[in-house]
């Protein structure tokens, strides 16, 4: 029993001074780089014309730069993603040396760059054979990592932030994006799913839905679309889909059909069945991949106009407003803002009947509530909704007289609508809202 004891407390004995040695070694003050070094001074990013990484997992990656733009080239034949390779391209210039670890190694298996974990192959405009920054295990503290290079006997140490820009994979340095586009050239946008046809059309900075229905749209709903759209791939299912893969994703008669039309050109993303609970099988119309995207998407093309239509009744804002005219029963009352002159502010005046300056607060008061209303859900009639003998009509001039809206409203029982003349149908009201309305209306119209 003794002598198993002896044994224990050697092999302990052991095991920590083998620990010691390997961080108080590992952790000694080796050379320090006195002045920034850069790890690759020599080599500029537009310089590099073709890359070969290999990542930890042992993936191999070649990347070439054709037309001044990056591409995959093996395993497959894909555009690069532009912000990964950038990363990488500018990173080997203007990664720096935090610590000289050895000047002369005798074993680089210590420092994991026998056989190392990552292999950055690069070549510069007129190399026949790659060059090599090759990075091995992280430091016993874990900031940094062993990296050495072509041409280099020294050992030295790099921050561990360098890791995920050149620990990348075949997925990670090909472009994922669903559709690429510029955003800010997209005139028009065509969904097409579950047996319906939705249309937006660009005016100006703001969006429009033109079918089923001529309507305002909402902005943030129809933006919210697009960044979807934008969105990235989580998986490639097959690089080049044949008519069988297509059956079988469900792409040869697609659930959803997305086109977008920039100009006189049209992107088309195709939208199968489930891949899983968390993504569906998506295609870009131009090219052979079969990809797995979020079923978030699916889920947002299944949406129908009124989700993508404006709530808000009134375009104006209280700020922006410079008369407006309500009338009710029989009775037109019109207000209308006096600008301010020198140090006297602006106001608001009931102009007719009984003409009178108002209290600046109290009208601007009535405005918002004005301008919060909004639609809780929209008919397609007019039809028993109260339109045929309005409550109230309102109009509004706003942005110094160069816009105007009339707005009409309905009682139905007790249900509120509104309908706009730029619009069909009619658009269904909070019915508290609007009598909180009609209650700062009665505020100032006598």
């Amino acid at each position: 029993m003794r002598g198993l004891w002896s044994t224990i407390a050697l092999t302990v004995v052991l095991g920590g001074l083998s620990a010691y040695i390997y961080f108080h070694v590992r952790t000694l003050p080796s050379p320090l780089v006195t002045k920034e070094e850069k790890v690759l001074a020599s080599i500029q990013s537009d310089q590099l014309d073709e890359l070969r990484i290999t990542s930890e997992s042992g993936e191999t990656t070649t990347l070439k730069k054709v037309d001044g733009g990056w591409q995959v080239v093996d395993p497959v034949a894909a555009p690069a993603d532009e912000s990964k390779v950038t990363a990488i391209t500018s990173g080997l210039p203007s990664m720096s040396v935090t610590r000289i670890v050895d000047e002369t190694p005798t074993d680089l298996g210590s420092y994991g760059l026998a056989k190392p974990r990552i292999d950055v192959g690069f070549k510069v405009s007129g190399d026949k054979d790659y060059r090599h920054l090759l990075i091995g295990e992280k430091s016993p503290l874990g900031n940094d990592l062993f990296a050495t290079h072509s041409g280099e006997k020294r050992v030295y140490l790099v921050s561990a932030n360098w890791e995920p820009v050149f620990n990348a994979s075949t997925f990670d340095l090909r472009e994922k994006a669903l559709l690429k586009f510029d955003r800010s050239k997209v005139d028009g946008i065509e969904v097409s799913a579950g047996g319906r046809l939705l249309q937006f059309a660009k005016d100006g900075r703001e969006w429009k839905v033109t079918k089923p229905v001529q309507a305002r749209a909402d902005y943030g709903s129809v933006e919210g679309l697009l960044n979807r759209l934008e969105g990235k791939a989580k998986s490639f299912v097959t690089n080049e889909a044949s008519p069988v893969d297509l059956k079988k994703y469900g792409l040869d008669k697609p659930e959803a059909t997305v086109n977008l039309s920039i100009g006189s050109s049209t992107l088309t993303l195709l939208i199968g069945g489930k891949v899983d609970e968390g993504a569906v099988y998506a295609r870009d119309g131009s090219k052979p991949a079969v990809m797995a995207a979020e079923s978030a998407l699916a889920d947002e093309l299944k949406k129908g106009t009124d989700q993508y239509r404006r709530k808000e009744i009134f375009e104006f804002h209280a700020f922006n407003a410079d008369r407006f005219d309500v009338t009710r029963n029989g009775q037109t009352v019109v207000f209308e803002k006096v600008k301010g002159q020198g140090d006297v502010p602006e106001k608001w005046r009931r102009v007719s009947p009984n003409a009178s300056d108002l209290d600046r607060d109290t009208l601007n008061g009535l405005l918002s509530k004005l301008e919060n209303l909004r639609a809780s859900s929209f008919t397609e009639s007019r039809a028993k909704t109260g339109l045929d003998a309005p409550a109230m009509s309102v109009l509004v001039k706003f942005e110094d007289g160069k816009k105007e809206e009339r707005v009409t409203f309905g009682k139905a029982g007790a249900e509120v609508y509104a309908a706009r003349q730029d619009e069909p149908g009619a658009a269904k009201l909070d019915a508290a809202d609007f009598n909180e309305a009609l209650k700062a209306l009665d505020g100032v119209s006598k």
